[in-house]
């Protein structure tokens, strides 16, 4: 199978991303500054190409558009059937979510004193243009949702590593925790 070639939208987007990082940043920085380069390469949703924008029927996919050689962030399309969920869950890393097509519901959750999860406020609903991070330092526990049930939902993932091999994990409402490692979706060799 012959890989297909990376659209030029995304190439600029990890080009910025490169520089982005070459700079030493802050975790700060890089969520504010990737940010807005996140938000630059979403202002358009016709960029993405099929095979990685198709959903499955029961699950959410997870499909790895660039890893950084030395591993420093990875950029994903995930790709939600109407209301497909994840878990709650965390991340490890700091992290950039852009939505590219449809809607999508974030939940935050943070613990209470009896260490079990409650949640963080209303959940947020977020369109196609909109960017949301992020970040262990001030929570990075949530869950996602497609906020459509008849169509798919799509948004555009940066991590501050490879996000299919970092060890995560996924809560239960009691605050309990089980690791896993999410790894890709295969996008159809079509």
């Amino acid at each position: 199978m012959v890989p297909h070639p990376q659209p030029p939208a995304l190439t600029r987007f990890v080009a910025d991303m490169e520089a982005l990082l070459a700079t030493s940043p802050t975790e700060p920085e890089i969520l504010h500054h990737g940010g807005q380069l996140l938000a630059q390469l979403i202002a358009t949703a016709d960029w993405l190409p099929d095979h990685l924008a198709t959903p499955r029927a029961d699950r959410y996919q997870q499909y790895l558009l660039h890893l950084d050689p030395a591993e420093r962030f990875s950029v994903v399309s995930f790709v939600w059937g109407p209301g497909q969920s994840t878990p709650v869950h965390n991340h490890t890393v700091w992290g950039l979510v852009g939505v590219l097509r449809g809607a999508e519901e974030v939940q935050p959750f943070t613990r209470h004193p009896t260490g079990a999860l409650i949640p963080a406020g209303p959940p947020a609903q977020m369109t196609p243009g909109m960017v949301d991070s992020v970040s262990p330092a001030r929570g990075d526990i949530h869950a996602v949702r497609n906020a459509l049930a008849d169509a798919p939902s799509i948004s555009i993932h940066v991590y501050g590593g490879n996000i299919g091999a970092i060890r995560r994990s996924v809560f239960q409402p009691d605050g309990s925790q089980k690791e896993f490692i999410s790894g890709y979706s295969k996008p159809d060799p079509k």
